[in-house]
C-alpha cells in the first residue's frame, strides 16, 4: 500500500466506498461518477501502478482481478446481456488513478469503443 494512492486507501478500509464484492486478494466498489447503469472498479488489494506492471509481476493476480470482474458482471446482471470490462493504462490510455483498475460498465447499450 501506498499513502497517496486513492485505491490503496479505499482498499484498506480509510475511505468509504459502496463495495459489491471483496476477495481475500481484490475488492470491487461502485464508481463515484459512473458512466454507465452499473460501474463497478475492480482493483487488486495490493498496488500495481497499471496492468501491465500487474501481469509482468503477477500473472496470478492478473487472474484473480478477471474472475472478481467476471463475478461481478454476474451479480449486476449483465453477463446475459452483455458488458464492457475497460483497463485504461498511462495519460494516452486515459487512466486517472495510478493503481491497476478494470471498470465493468453495462446495464444498457455502451454505443462505440472510442469518440472520435
Amino acid at each position: 500500500m501506498t499513502s497517496e494512492c486513492l485505491f490503496c486507501r479505499i482498499a484498506a478500509g480509510e475511505i468509504p466506498a459502496e463495495v459489491v464484492r471483496e476477495t481475500p486478494t481484490t475488492l470491487a466498489f461502485r464508481d463515484i461518477d459512473p458512466k454507465a447503469p452499473s460501474h463497478v472498479l475492480v482493483i487488486p488489494r495490493t498496488h500495481h501502478p497499471d496492468v501491465a506492471a500487474l501481469a509482468a509481476a503477477d500473472p496470478g493476480l492478473a487472474g484473480e482481478v478477471l474472475a472478481t470482474a467476471a463475478a461481478v458482471a454476474r451479480a449486476e446482471g449483465l453477463a446475459g446481456p452483455g458488458f464492457r470490462l475497460i483497463f485504461n493504462t498511462g495519460a494516452h490510455g486515459g487512466q486517472e488513478v495510478p493503481h491497476v483498475h478494470a471498470h465493468v460498465l453495462g446495464g444498457a447499450p455502451l454505443g462505440p469503443m472510442l469518440a472520435r
